[in-house]
């Protein structure tokens, strides 16, 4: 962590990198998502009072993760195409759905170096869509991916 005077200074949130069953995507400008997981809570009134305890639940659940890349023509686009195909199994009578699984990490690095490692486990591909097309525009066309996944954690 950068210490600056008496303090430290935060990490910016713009250098990063995705790996994919280690191999890293360069394209991707965006990881939305990181949640380390979410209890339900249950509420459980008191007899006779006014008072309700509200107690965690057992079950963990994790956000998806939303990436955001850009479409440039490159092997990522090949990647994440070849990902979503194996996952659907377009114009089959049977799709593999969430039997199709990969790990993975976002890495977040600071003036380089790795600083925060997120790892995530047997994720799939839930949604991929891509950029309106407007003629006259002068935006960059993005594909946006959503990977469901059985956990992230924060690791060493």
């Amino acid at each position: 962590m950068p210490k600056v005077g008496d303090f430290y200074e935060s990490f910016r949130a713009n250098e990063f990198v995705l790996v994919i069953d280690g191999t890293e995507s360069p394209g991707v400008t965006k990881v939305s998502g990181l949640s380390e997981g979410e209890l339900d809570t249950i509420e459980q009134p008191d007899g006779g009072t006014n008072h309700v305890y509200k107690v965690a639940a057992t079950k963990v659940k994790f956000e998806p993760l939303t990436i955001e890349r850009y479409v440039d023509g490159s092997p990522e686009d090949q990647r994440f195409k070849d990902w979503f195909q194996q996952t659907f199994k377009l114009n089959r009578r049977t799709n593999a759905g969430s039997s199709l699984r990969k790990n993975g990490m976002i890495i977040k690095r600071h003036e380089g170096r790795d600083v925060l490692t997120f790892a995530f486990r047997d994720a799939w591909v839930k949604s991929s869509k891509f950029t309106d097309l407007e003629a006259g525009s002068t935006n960059l066309m993005k594909q946006t991916i959503v990977l469901e996944h059985e956990g992230l954690e924060r690791v060493d």
